[in-house]
């Protein structure tokens, strides 16, 4: 990306701005749901109540002196400590929080709360739910499909499953979000067919990495698709990256990856979902399924400052496909850019190519056509951020470029 930016970066000091409800609503009405899942003790809460202060009504302060990477985020937090949580990059500002609320709730101190998910509660009444029930039922019906069929109903349920995002329905008074590709939901840019021309069938070299955003309801459907790419001979291998500990609410770990293979495996009936599990097993037994949790998925930095050894890892792929909304932030930049802004040119520096897969649930957005902002626009409604448009973008740079 150029050194001289043309968007202002997202702060959060604006009154009734998405940024600032999620600083002043959110992560408070957060701090209260994770106190009210465990059996906290005083220190907990002490803690959590310190956090609520700070973050609502005091200034940023620095991790203790013993955490274990304090050093770390006071490189990072340079200029930012002292400040209003409100008045630094909301992108900074939301890592951070996650950062201390996982402190405050003794995630990283040695003792008996240590490695504990502070969402894990969240996530497992998700993934036991009917309505997980009913979605893997509905692969039974897809199952003697053409390929040529089961690859877009797939690659549309993992674009939908993003609305399944725990961190977004906190903003929902907890209502449940269709995974399905609704015609009331429209796709507002959809370079599904490069996307798709980028593995054809009998990929036999094809190397596919997909970077997860949201545990249960959001990676069942990647996993499915990841399957289906190996199955069908569309990729040869699948390189899976998730979060090395609990951030943003629901965001995919390692264990969180286990619980859902676990999930499919174990459906019941058995049928199409179980299978896929079976066979998503043995993918990672043979190694044609890896997964990664670089420590730079929890960083408060967007993709251009990645380090060496992830960027190679990316620039090896055929293609990275990246989920969500806040990997789309941290692929174009956390900055209020014209709708028109070329996607293409925002993710010019990825070292390979990469497509966004993601419901729009915050402000940013690149790439779309003038005639499609001005239909949104004229709707009145927050398209932005309601998580009722979706997007597939292509970009990065062709390895022979």
């Amino acid at each position: 990306m150029p050194a001289s930016e043309d968007a202002p970066v997202i702060l959060s000091n604006e009154p009734g701005s998405f940024a600032w409800g999620v600083l002043a609503k959110r992560h408070p009405a957060l701090i209260e749901q994770v106190r009210e899942a465990f059996p906290c003790g005083p220190a907990q809460h002490a803690a959590l109540d310190a956090l609520l202060e700070e973050t609502t009504h005091g200034v940023i302060q620095p991790l203790a002196a013993d955490a274990h990477d304090r050093e770390r985020w006071a490189a990072w937090g340079q200029g930012h400590f002292g400040r209003s949580w409100f008045d630094v990059p909301f992108l900074w500002a939301e890592s951070y929080f996650y950062r201390r609320l996982l402190g405050a709730f003794g995630y990283f101190e040695p003792g008996p709360w240590q490695g504990v998910d502070p969402f894990g509660s969240f996530k497992a009444a998700e993934l036991r739910s009917a309505t997980v029930d009913d979605e893997l039922a509905a692969l039974d019906d897809l199952a003697g499909r053409p390929a040529d069929v089961q690859g877009p109903t797939l690659l549309a349920a993992a674009l939908w499953g993003n609305r399944a995002d725990l961190g977004f329905r906190l903003d929902s008074g907890g209502a449940q979000l269709s995974t399905g590709a609704e015609a009331d939901s429209p796709v507002v840019a959809d370079d599904s067919a490069e996307l798709w021309s980028l593995l054809p069938p009998g990929g036999a070299a094809a190397t596919v990495h997909l970077v997860a955003d949201n545990a249960g309801r959001e990676l069942i459907p990647d996993l499915v698709l990841i399957d289906h790419l190996l199955h069908a001979g569309r990729a040869a291998d699948v390189v899976l990256h998730v979060k090395p500990y609990p951030y943003y609410v629901s965001d995919a770990t390692m264990a969180d990856v286990i619980d859902s293979m676990r999930r499919l495996a174990q459906a019941r009936p058995p049928g199409r979902a179980a299978q896929i599990g079976r066979r998503l097993w043995g993918a990672m037994a043979d190694g044609r399924l890896a997964v990664r949790a670089h420590e730079f998925f929890c960083a408060p930095f967007p993709y251009d400052a990645m380090p060496a050894d992830l960027r190679e890892e990316f620039a090896g792929a055929t293609v990275t496909v990246v989920k969500g909304d806040l990997n789309y932030r941290r692929l174009v930049g956390d900055r209020l850019w014209d709708p028109t802004t070329s996607f293409n040119e925002r993710t010019a520096y990825f070292p390979g190519r990469v497509a966004a897969l993601r419901t729009l649930k915050s402000d940013v957005i690149t790439g779309l056509e003038q005639d499609t902002v001005d239909v949104l626009e004229a709707t009145g409604q927050a398209w932005r951020t309601s998580g009722t448009h979706a997007l597939i973008q292509v970009g990065g740079r062709a390895k022979n470029a």
